[in-house]
């Protein structure tokens, strides 16, 4: 089964001919070995968009939102990021041969911004923005004003901002239903990180268009908890808050697709979830050390919330869980350091080689 069809899935939003791709999509669904198992949850599987070209789920976004540029013969692209969007968006424009800018949230890792300059975006910092509710509102504002022109594009990861991108994202709900369906498995539960909630809304609004019905739960960072608390206490309502978050990526202290979340995951059965900074380092850790899957802190978000929701006694044994891993950990050198800080190395001679062990 294909799940990830141009000619039949986007066709009406791109013209084929003007596709831009970098391979994006068709990420592996695993199940895991030994975290899933050593707690009694038999059926547990992670979705490794840390696997997209560039290095997370934000290429299905970059994807189809560059193609519609390149469709309408736009040369600018002026974005937004706290890291992987412009990474994504950065990528695609040098593939399409497109121009791009990125306004980058303060606290966003060198990793990151790096990956954005070796693709040739141009990129500035703002001071507060991501953390700020109001300079984070004032700096969409801006990005609005600067892409007013017919050659401009604003491209954000958010259905507020960028609706025709982010149905590039929705594939991500169509490969989980796929690939577990093929392997006789319906999907019960998936976990999904948020900052605005874009990810989270996709993957609702995705599984809308399969046959598969989980219910897809929103988990934050208890320093960026935006909509999480708001979903798990019944209220209609995100809300701006002061974000005081480390975890890169997730630093988004406005409202964007908050309010739809809430509706969308509480539709389809979920809830939300929070955790804090430290239970999302230690989850980290054990995906690495425990699964072999290498991610960045906010990849192992999901993994996070789904462990909380198991300790609350929400999830059956029996249920099968996705956890989406959002992002590499090549993309947050920081955060490998702390996890890496009791380990080392030695340089020796041939012949004292492992002697000690």
């Amino acid at each position: 089964m294909s799940v990830w069809n141009w000619s039949d899935r986007y066709s009406p939003i791109v013209d084929p001919g003007f596709q831009v791709t970098l391979g994006e999509g068709h990420t592996a669904c695993v199940r895991s070995r030994r975290i899933g198992p050593a707690l009694g949850i038999k059926n547990l599987y992670f979705k490794l968009e840390s696997t997209n070209p560039s290095g997370s789920y934000k290429d299905r976004f970059a994807a189809l939102a560059v193609s519609h540029m390149l469709q309408r013969n736009q040369s600018t692209c002026i974005a937004t990021s706290s890291g992987n969007t412009g990474a994504a968006l950065a990528a695609y424009c040098a593939a399409a041969g497109i121009r791009c800018q990125i306004a980058v949230v303060e606290s966003a890792p060198l990793a990151k911004l790096q990956q954005m300059m070796a693709y040739g975006a141009e990129i500035q910092k703002v001071r507060g923005f991501g953390m700020d509710a109001a300079i984070t509102n004032q700096v969409f504002d801006r990005l609005h004003q600067l892409a007013e022109s017919p050659e401009c594009e604003l491209q954000i990861s958010a259905y507020r901002l960028s609706p025709l991108g982010m149905q590039g994202v929705e594939s991500i709900a169509f490969e989980i239903q796929a690939q577990l369906s093929s392997s006789d498995r319906s999907v019960d539960h998936v976990f999904c990180p948020a900052g605005g909630g874009g990810l989270t809304l996709a993957t609702a609004r995705g599984f809308l268009k399969t046959p598969a019905r989980p219910a897809v739960h929103c988990v934050q960072p208890e320093g960026n908890d935006t909509i999480a608390s708001r979903l798990r206490n019944r209220s209609d309502q995100a809300t701006d808050v002061q974000c005081t978050t480390s975890i890169s990526g997730l630093q988004v202290a406005s409202v964007i697709d908050g309010h739809e979340v809430i509706a969308a995951c509480r539709a389809s059965g979920g809830t939300g979830y929070t955790v804090s900074d430290a239970e999302t380092f230690e989850a980290q850790k054990r995906l690495a050390r425990e699964e072999g899957v290498f991610c960045e802190p906010a990849g192992a978000v999901a993994l996070a919330g789904a462990l909380n929701a198991f300790r609350k006694g929400e999830l059956a044994p029996e249920a099968s869980v996705v956890c989406i891993v959002s992002g590499s950990g090549f993309k947050d050198g920081t955060s490998v350091e702390r996890m890496n800080q009791h380990s080392g190395y030695q340089l020796v001679e041939l012949e004292d080689l492992f002697q000690s062990q």
